[in-house]
């Protein structure tokens, strides 16, 4: 499920669209398999017959709930989870049925830091925290994947973004000076 382009401003484009790390579907995998192998054991060992094949269907529908319930839903949380990184903001956006969106606009981003276990050093993933100003605070980004250089771009396009936003000292300087000498304000931005 890609992410719906129509969200995005004129001049906005994606730097990085990233879903949570594989890892997460780690357990919903094995809960397949193990759920795939009771019920070709069930079919192999369990007695032929009325009894057995309602004790087959039984454990058929167990499995197949079990499977719904442990490795399809994880799954369609897994795809529906981004994490979208653009030249002018960080939405996170996360729902299966009902959706949840966060903006942070990079202007409001005070702070970010990222945490890996000894385990998601291994995997090359880890969490990511984006402190903003408002109301909310703190944002938990969970398995990021290469945590490291998401938190590293992160910071590159808060700096870009700042730097294009804001008067240098040579513009700074040069408006004062127009000031001074009574000429009319021009746009820094023409």
């Amino acid at each position: 499920m890609a992410f719906p382009e129509d969200v995005l401003t004129e001049d906005e484009h994606v730097v990085l669209h990233l879903h949570p790390h594989w890892k997460a579907l780690i357990r919903p995998i094995l809960v397949l398999v193990l759920a795939v192998a009771a019920v070709a054991a069930g079919w192999l060992l369990l007695p032929e017959g009325s009894g057995g094949t309602i004790a087959l269907y039984v454990l058929a529908a167990l499995c197949l709930a079990l499977a719904f319930w442990l490795a399809v839903w994880p799954y369609l949380v897994w795809r529906t989870t981004h994490y979208l990184f653009t030249n002018e903001r960080v939405l996170l956006q996360q729902g299966v049925f009902s959706r949840d969106r966060r903006d942070l606009p990079l202007t409001r981003i005070n702070d970010h830091s990222m945490h890996q276990r000894f385990i998601e050093r291994l995997l090359g993933c880890g969490t990511l925290t984006i402190e903003s100003a408002g109301e909310r605070g703190q944002s938990v980004l969970h398995d990021v994947p290469h945590v490291d250089r998401v938190q590293t771009r992160l910071y590159e396009l808060v700096e870009a973004h700042h730097d294009k936003h804001s008067l240098g000292d040579g513009e700074m300087r040069e408006i004062l000076a127009d000031m001074r000498d009574g000429k009319p304000l021009r746009d820094p931005s023409a």
